[in-house]
């Protein structure tokens, strides 16, 4: 399951999107991410789709390597939906027992289905789409301004990457030791939830020895660059606005302009 984690993954390929400029990437995702809560009626989500689709078309990624992402938390689609379909109140289309299907009930579990689902596809292009460099000096561009205020914005913006960069090592990671202990006897799917709580106490103790490894060789190699955070660092490369930013700015403001239209209207 943990190898179908495309979070924090970068996908090299020479395409439009992946020339963009990081802070516009980073801008546009969270602009879509609430794009995705204004959005009222299932009509809506068809131009989300077609949008979406477009931007993967354009990205080179194969669709089927966003889609493996949604793999590992199709778990979590499914509690959502059934959480929302049996616990909505209105009128009643169906009932069994205490079971109660209602109108509205339908209504709002697909719409947090589809809302989860273009949730993890969307945001999950901002990594595959941009290295683990780019996108640091993406969010320290961005933190900038607030340095007078006094935050740390280079140190903020390492934090981030070097977390997004370590989830699919982690989760390699966590595979690795958990056939591991299934090879030893281990049995983490068999139980209740007490019994299976219990039975990962083998599987974290070693994660967590392995990820404090990991960060101790990870800050013994940056020590040994002699990295000294943000001041008096210089970049090979300039991030530059260019005109594909502009070009890729103005077709999301449109996109964005539309579904606060079509919410007002």
């Amino acid at each position: 399951m943990f190898k179908n984690l495309t979070i924090g993954q970068h996908y090299p390929v020479e395409s439009p999107i992946h020339n963009l400029d990081p802070r516009v990437k980073i801008v546009m995702t969270l602009t879509f991410i609430i794009s995705l809560f204004l959005v009222e009626n299932f009509s809506t989500y068809l131009l989300v789709i077609v949008f979406l689709a477009v931007a993967i078309k354009l990205s080179k990624v194969p669709v089927k390597f966003v889609i493996k992402g949604l793999k590992p938390i199709l778990m979590i689609i499914a509690i959502t939906f059934f959480i929302n379909l049996l616990m909505t109140p209105g009128r009643i289309i169906f009932k069994l027992g205490f079971i109660k299907i209602t109108e509205e009930g339908l209504r709002q579990a697909g719409f947090m289905a589809i809302r989860l689902t273009l949730l993890i596809m969307g945001t999950s292009m901002l990594t595959l789409t941009t290295s683990p460099i780019v996108l640091t000096d993406g969010i320290e561009s961005l933190l900038s301004p607030f340095k007078r205020f006094g935050m740390p914005a280079h140190e903020l913006a390492m934090m981030m990457s070097i977390a997004l960069r370590f989830i699919p090592t982690l989760m390699e990671e966590t595979e690795k030791i958990m056939k591991a202990q299934k090879s030893r006897g281990a049995d983490f799917e068999s139980g209740n939830i007490m019994s299976r709580a219990k039975n990962l106490v083998p599987l974290l103790v070693p994660l967590f020895i392995s990820a404090f490894r990991r960060a101790d060789e990870l800050a013994m190699a940056m020590e040994a660059r002699c990295y000294r955070g943000g001041e008096n660092r210089t970049r090979m490369r300039q991030l530059k606005i260019s005109k594909g930013d502009y070009v890729a700015s103005g077709v999301f403001i449109v996109y964005f302009a539309a579904i606060i239209l079509i919410k007002i209207w």
